[in-house]
């Protein structure tokens, strides 16, 4: 069955067909057994890996809690699970995110942080891009004094061709305010995700 109804133009049956193409220009028969479902699979995996594209990740971070009793600490989630794809080569990008605020008078509820970053790690992306969107997601709708991630990721692209180099991972970092401009404030986050601490 088509899907005419996109928000890109796109149809399904346009997009299985891609997929057919690239199984002929890798060398294989699309029309055999254990290929002639691939398309359909493929373009439902695409749904599930992408459906950033269709979520606004700061919807998730409106609903927030004042009664809080004045706690104005940080707060931290460490290892934060995520799979994405490199915009380069679409291949997977496979790591764990670490993301820490310091609340002003509200806070937010700690699955929503986790979907921040699932909803930026849905879409093509460069990691050092994703560090920064989540960041500034989280600094733009709470507004807290301060907002620290670390986004520590192997890249399949590096592991499974052109160098081949396993068992690397890249991490980036984005400071923003008391995390950036207090270097005390900076290292008690990262004591807290271990990378100080040892846990690495």
């Amino acid at each position: 069955m088509s899907e005419h109804n996109t928000s890109n133009g796109v149809t399904r049956d346009e997009a299985e067909e891609a997929v057919r193409v690239l199984l002929r220009w890798a060398g294989e028969d699309p029309s055999r057994e254990g290929l002639i479902d691939t398309p359909r699979r493929v373009v439902k995996a695409y749904k599930d890996w992408f459906s950033g594209y269709e979520i606004d990740p700061g919807e998730y971070l409106r609903r927030t809690f004042k009664e809080v009793a004045g706690y104005d600490e940080m707060v931290v989630l460490r290892d934060i699970e995520f799979e994405s794809h490199c915009e380069h080569h679409m291949a997977p990008i496979i790591g764990r995110a670490h993301v820490g605020y310091l609340p002003t008078n509200r806070v937010v509820g700690i699955s929503k942080l986790a979907r921040v970053v699932d909803a930026y790690a849905r879409r093509f992306q460069v990691q050092e891009k994703m560090t920064a969107e989540i960041a500034r997601c989280i600094h733009d709708n709470l507004h807290p004094s301060g907002v620290a991630v670390v986004v520590d990721a192997s890249h399949e692209c590096m592991t499974t061709r052109g160098v081949h180099k396993r068992g690397v991972s890249m991490i980036t970092s984005q400071m923003l305010g008391s995390f950036r401009d207090d270097a005390r404030t900076r290292a008690e986050f990262l004591d807290f995700i271990g990378i100080h601490g040892g846990r690495r």
